[in-house]
């Protein structure tokens, strides 16, 4: 199944001051953006390791060489995503990406570093039985999202917000679509975050997960916050 289905990951190109401003507040530009590269690395590591077709949707059309040059593997190919909100944008990419001749499609972020190969195996299996599939965040929103089917129109949805989870399923469902969701998972948007980060990577030997721990527990521990 996993070869049949595009992991697609939408992510922003890490910059100073760019993007993670709630995590920036705590943690300062330069800071932030060095979690940011170690969670992108993470991502990209999933994608390394996909069997199947795999996609990465930069935010900007500045930025395409700078995706292309992030892996060498046959099976890639690089959509810019076009101008609009994050709904509208989506919309856009999904259209694109089956025009290409891709039908099952796995869209992740760059900042869920706690998505392991059962999640991959999860969304997969309730692939084909349902026409979207969502992993919830524990803030609302979605750590994945998955689709059979084209989208309904997503460019009203509440993005970035603690509602966008439960509108995007009752926006597919209003369309006619069945709807899977699996269990919780988080992303990072704040310090709170990094410190449950380093518990669920514990025992995850993966090297970006080994190097991102590393670098989340420094922080807290230079930052004086308890984690034990």
């Amino acid at each position: 199944m996993k070869k049949s289905a595009a992991l697609v990951l939408v992510c922003k190109r890490p910059k100073l001051g760019f993007g993670k401003q709630r995590l920036a507040a705590s943690l300062g530009l330069e800071m932030t953006q060095r979690v940011a590269e170690a969670l992108l690395d993470c991502a990209l590591e999933d994608l390394q390791s996909w069997e199947g077709s795999v996609v990465i949707a930069p935010s900007s059309q500045d930025d395409t060489e700078w995706a292309m040059s992030l892996m060498r593997q046959p099976n890639i190919g690089v959509r810019p995503r076009m101008p609009g909100n994050l709904g509208q944008r989506l919309n856009t990419l999904d259209f694109e990406l089956r025009s290409k001749g891709l039908k099952r499609l796995i869209y992740i972020g760059s900042d869920s570093p706690g998505l392991v190969e059962a999640n991959y195996a999860a969304v997969c299996d309730a692939m084909q039985h349902h026409d979207a599939v969502l992993m919830p965040a524990s803030d609302g929103g979605v750590v994945l999202m998955a689709n059979e089917h084209p989208w309904p129109s997503l460019a009203g949805l509440p993005w970035s917000s603690g509602q966008l989870g439960i509108a995007l399923a009752e926006c597919c469902r209003d369309e006619g679509q069945s709807v899977a969701i699996l269990d919780e998972g988080f992303d990072i948007d704040e310090l709170g975050d990094l410190v449950k980060l380093i518990e669920v990577l514990a025992d995850d030997s993966r090297p970006a997960r080994h190097a991102l721990r590393l670098l989340a527990n420094d922080i807290i521990s230079a930052m004086g916050v308890n984690h034990v």
